[in-house]
């Protein structure tokens, strides 16, 4: 195993592999490790080749070093400021009219909807 690498190091890497679970980066000469798709940025990656390919340079973070397996976990993510969620404006207001008036109606048990139902029943004959 490598001494010159350490958990939390963060350095650039080259992509040599693409798989749809993650992309494989070397190190250097001898050393690779593996970014899981769910590393390479942040929110959701459908399609991991969108954001990377094979002959990139990448700024990776050595996440964890599984010395006894000489496997590498590495991430993309970790090197890049998370993006600020935008402020929603009126996030507790309904857009819609219909949808104020079943808030304002709340949500009813089955046995109070039970009795309202068998009344309509009765009417309806």
């Amino acid at each position: 195993m490598s001494e010159k690498f350490a958990e939390g190091q963060v350095l650039t890497g080259k992509v040599t592999g693409v798989q749809p679970y993650g992309a494989f980066v070397a190190l250097d000469d001898q050393i690779q490790g593996l970014v899981h798709i769910s590393e390479v940025t942040h929110g959701f990656v459908k399609d991991i080749n969108e954001f990377i390919a094979v002959g990139d340079e990448v700024n990776v973070k050595i996440i964890s070093i599984d010395e006894e397996k000489n496997k590498y976990s590495l991430s993309i993510r970790a090197t890049e400021e998370a993006p600020k969620k935008a402020p929603q404006a009126n996030a507790n207001k309904p857009s819609n009219p219909k949808a104020s008036q079943q808030e304002e109606q709340g949500f009813n048990t089955l046995k109070d909807k039970l009795s309202e139902w068998l009344k309509q029943s009765e009417q309806n004959k």
